[in-house]
């Protein structure tokens, strides 16, 4: 695959280019617009980190946000209402809007024509977060934040197909911060300080780093929680890129655990429904439970009447920010944003 990859690098590279000496022009707006991204595919924690900022700022700015809507079964710009489906704004985004009722969630392939549709639906909004732009250069956000998986640094990787990168490396110097995420409990200091100086991250670049934390499950209708207990036995049913992290989890907090598992952003039939309950059913142990995503749950709940009464209960994640730093970031963000809104 690698005269692929040649190829694909070389698109990128010239197109690269083209952005950075202005031959091709990336539009502005007079507002903070912060975009999430990352440079190579697969789950490096996009997702969270936009409900990490969400939760940042509810209470403090009307905020909005953009997703291209990736699997959905519609096109063009798109604001999430009471009436939307996962199907129609795909899974991430129905996820914001669901989780963060007061936000504006819109969905649009062409960040260029959805900002301005966005502010026409939604004209008093202070803040844009735009989910899994960095590659899209048409639009230039103020602040920029890269997530790179710490078992997969961009560092390390090369070009789709043979590796995982959709962009260059060096395209890390446009972030003005920088995620190493999904880091191990055991990661120290001297860890952080190899990965820094491996990164070399340019002059007033922020890096921090995080680790995966797990809540507590909520069942996917009633949102009853139940805590997974070491007797449990546990079916454990995603479709998200990378479930490594999940499936370590699960190992260490349940007795025992079996996986079903889908590919990314896997849109859920009624067999497949028939078949997670078929295979729950086989399960011997008395204590025994269904586990699944968020991003899951989105893509499930439409077969609510099917699920109520079955044990499945989803568990929430979120980043927790490494060494303390958690207010060092809201410091850089806030004060970014606060440029615009000359707030303190």
């Amino acid at each position: 695959m690698l005269p692929f990859s040649l190829l694909y690098g070389l698109i990128i590279i010239i197109r690269n280019y083209l952005f950075d000496q202005n031959f091709l022009k990336a539009g502005t707006f007079n507002l903070p617009l912060i975009c999430i991204g990352n440079l190579s595919v697969g789950g490096t924690g996009k997702s969270p980190m936009v409900e990490y900022l969400l939760h940042m700022f509810r209470g403090k700015y009307r905020v909005a946000t953009i997703s291209r809507g990736y699997k959905r079964k519609t096109k063009g710009y798109a604001l999430a209402n009471d009436t939307t489906t996962a199907l129609e704004i795909g899974d991430e985004p129905m996820q914001f809007y669901l989780k963060f009722p007061e936000v504006a969630v819109a969905v649009g392939e062409e960040r260029m024509e959805a900002v301005p549709q966005l502010l026409h639906d939604k004209p008093g909004t202070e803040v844009i977060i735009l989910d899994d732009a960095f590659q899209h250069r048409w639009i230039k956000a103020g602040l920029n934040i890269v997530l790179t998986e710490y078992s997969n640094l961009f560092t390390r990787d090369f070009f789709l197909p043979t590796g995982d990168l959709r962009d260059q490396r060096r395209s890390y110097r446009r972030a003005q911060v920088i995620f190493v995420t999904k880091c191990p409990a055991e990661f120290t200091e001297a860890d952080h300080e190899k990965i820094v100086k491996e990164i070399n991250p340019v002059k007033g670049q922020h890096i921090f780093f995080t680790a995966m934390a797990y809540g507590i499950p909520y069942h996917i209708t009633n949102h009853v929680q139940r805590k997974i207990q070491a007797t449990d036995e546990v079916l454990l049913v995603c479709g998200i890129a990378n479930p490594l992290p999940l499936k370590n989890y699960i190992m260490q907090n349940a007795k025992t655990y079996y996986d079903h598992m889908y590919p990314d952003h896997h849109i859920f039939t009624i067999d497949d429904l028939n078949d997670i309950n078929s295979k729950f059913i086989q399960m011997q142990a008395e204590e025994k439970v269904i586990v699944t995503t968020e991003k899951d749950a989105v893509r499930l709940i439409k077969f609510d009447k099917q699920i109520s009464d079955m044990p499945l209960y989803v568990l929430p994640v979120k980043h927790h920010i490494l060494f303390n730093q958690g207010q060092q970031f809201q410091n850089v963000v806030l004060s970014f944003i606060n440029t615009f809104t000359g707030r303190n």
